[in-house]
């Protein structure tokens, strides 16, 4: 049944996404020692892979919910997609957004229409604010990532890179509340040839690599991570999903998401974010694993403020 609705998703938003490019690497690849297939969501419009599922849940709402619009809480790269994909249907979005979230997402949330509403930088401070819109509003609220309706458009990118590369042996996407792996492993279930699905994440949001090896939704206590896009936490929707589809979890130090980060600028020539770089970050960090294997990577976005960058 989830091959059929994932297929019916792709079809429902190729109208409004980017079939984005597959990037290789000469060098990249010589040194981590794999044979690497970059999925380019940075090219996506929005500029992160979550144009897909912001859209297949707005493409799902009633025609009464559209007319009421839609809210989420997000650091940035949800919050662009949403807003997007709102403004594609003709709806209002309501964004809540950490008062820490980099300038140039806020300024893409408001240029693609979405209303911001600026909040403390907790979960807690985000969640109670959403919900005051949606009970003040009448807003459909649309989880980041704890959705099964964006669960499966984030699988999509994953759809895609199977189709034309479908002997991959490792599919690698940072892990931040879960929605873009719960995707990506439900894809290669359905539509990989025993191809593993494995996270990457930073050490210092390792709510994920924790939460696998106890059985149940962990916690960070902080998030002192360059990763703004992976401070987020695991989901009742996306985490059993994980459980199932999802091998392991690899977690990467905050020097190696700036190195990984970088190797991308220089040798590939292309704008990630650091949260994306944490996928080659997990392959670097383990090449015994992924020595002589073929291996997915999705870049998952390229929003970066370019007066903030690390390096």
């Amino acid at each position: 049944m989830q091959k059929e609705v994932l297929l019916r998703c792709h079809t429902q938003i190729l109208p409004y996404i980017h079939r984005t490019p597959i990037f290789t690497s000469k060098s990249i690849n010589r040194m981590s020692k794999a044979d690497i297939h970059f999925k380019c969501e940075n090219f996506q419009k929005g500029g992160a892979y979550k144009m897909r599922g912001a859209t297949h849940a707005v493409l799902q709402l009633t025609d009464v919910q559209r007319d009421k619009g839609v809210v989420t809480h997000s650091s940035g790269n949800f919050a662009q997609a949403l807003s997007l994909a709102a403004k594609n249907s003709g709806c209002d979005a309501f964004i809540v957004m950490p008062s820490t979230a980099p300038q140039v997402k806020k300024d893409a949330v408001a240029e693609y229409g979405g209303k911001i509403i600026e909040c403390e930088p907790t979960l807690a401070a985000r969640e109670a604010a959403a919900k005051t819109i949606e009970q003040e509003t009448g807003a459909t609220f649309i989880h980041p990532s704890n959705d099964l309706n964006v669960i499966i458009g984030q699988g999509t990118a994953a759809m895609e890179l199977l189709e034309e590369q479908p002997d991959l042996n490792f599919i690698i996407v940072p892990v931040g509340g879960g929605g873009l792996i719960a995707g990506t492993g439900l894809a290669a279930h359905y539509f990989g040839n025993a191809c593993k699905v494995i996270g990457g994440e930073p050490f210092e949001v390792d709510d994920a690599f924790r939460s696998l090896k106890s059985g149940k939704i962990e916690s960070n206590e902080t998030a002192n991570t360059i990763a703004d896009g992976l401070k987020t936490q695991l989901g009742d929707t996306s985490f059993p999903i994980m459980q199932r589809y999802v091998d392991s979890i690899i977690r990467v130090t905050e020097a190696e998401i700036v190195t990984a980060m970088r190797l991308i600028w220089e040798r590939m020539k292309i704008v990630v974010e650091p949260s994306s770089a944490v996928a080659l970050a997990a392959v670097l960090s383990d090449k015994n694993r992924f020595t002589g294997k073929k291996v997915g990577i999705i870049i998952s976005g390229g929003n970066v403020d370019l007066k903030k960058l690390p390096f």
